[in-house]
């Protein structure tokens, strides 16, 4: 079957390490099932992933892609939660929780297999497209927001980096449910498509907002970092879900942090249940991912590029529609 895998890992120049092309098609075993893909949509994760972070060289050739949406072999219309081993079901008990493509192969392809617990119902009112888009990207959104934050309808919050996947669904489903959502972005373009979804302020990175926010959402990491802690209220919370700037900021902010009791919370994915209830939520409310492209398989690289560089808005989409 056609896929797009990582062929070596190159930490420098990730896409060397791209390949387009055949690979084995999957097979059933017990307890897994396989999908027959209609989209799949890209995330950061599979730019780290030909660098080699979470991914050795020892596992490749991988399959790459841990979002999808597809037809099962009942022929029911499906999305894939992509936390592999989180309660053991397909995997045993022991073996520790992973993201599809650290350990098994993934999604940008024709076919591919999963725990069938890993698998639930798409809503009908979702294209595969859309709901490609849910299991990583929006679904990190909404229990940043929702579980990790504990924010309210009424609360402020600060999305940094408007249109990264993550921050993106921030502003979507934060306007959703009623908060007061500031955002930032270096690209003035982005700012203004940011204020479209429903930010009520879109400012330069760094730039003082009107007001201190009850959480932000941190995905930018280091060059975002100082002013993230500085723009929370006393008693506040900062989550963080990625760190696409480095991992090291200049100041860490600790006087801050103590003294103002801020906290900082890690946010990594998020569970079935909470998938369920975003695919749900998308459903009742009209809420719909912001898609910058869709691209046939075959034109993965493009999308790739496109993401490496930044220039995208919301999700790049590889579909087999």
């Amino acid at each position: 079957m056609f896929a797009a895998y990582a062929a070596r890992i190159d930490r420098d120049q990730p896409l060397t390490g791209l390949e387009l092309g055949e690979r084995p098609a999957p097979e059933a075993r017990a307890g897994w099932s396989v999908v027959d893909v209609k989209a799949a949509s890209l995330n950061h994760h599979d730019l780290w992933s030909l660098r080699g972070v979470g991914l050795p060289e020892d596992r490749l050739p991988m399959i790459l892609g841990c979002d999808a949406s597809g037809v099962d072999e009942d022929g029911n219309e499906v999305v894939l939660h992509s936390v592999i081993g989180q309660t053991g079901h397909g995997v045993g008990p022991r073996e520790p929780r992973s993201i599809l493509t650290e350990r098994y192969q993934g999604t940008f392809a024709e076919q591919v297999a999963v725990p069938t617990w890993n698998i639930l119902p798409k809503p009908k009112e979702l294209s595969f497209a859309e709901a490609a888009c849910l299991p990583t990207a929006w679904l990190t959104a909404y229990r940043m927001l929702f579980t990790n934050a504990g924010v309210r309808p009424g609360d402020s919050v600060l999305v940094q980096g408007a249109g990264g996947g993550v921050a993106t669904a921030a502003i979507v489903l934060g306007k959703a449910a009623g908060l007061r959502v500031f955002a930032t972005s270096r690209d003035e373009a982005k700012r203004k498509r940011a204020l479209e979804l429903g930010a009520v302020e879109a400012v330069e990175p760094g730039a003082r907002l009107p007001q201190r926010v009850d959480a932000v959402i941190e995905t930018v990491g280091a060059a975002t970092w100082s002013h993230s802690v500085k723009s929370l209220r006393p008693g506040g919370t900062l989550v963080i879900s990625g760190a696409t700037s480095g991992d090291r900021p200049s100041h860490a902010e600790l006087t801050r942090i103590f003294f103002l009791e801020l906290k900082v919370v890690g946010s990594t994915m998020g569970t079935k249940d909470e998938l369920e209830d975003l695919l749900s939520f998308c459903a009742a409310t009209g809420v719909r991912p912001v898609i910058d492209e869709v691209l046939p398989l075959d034109r993965a690289r493009e999308g790739f590029e496109r993401l490496a560089a930044g220039d995208q808005f919301g999700k790049i989409v590889l579909s087999n529609v």
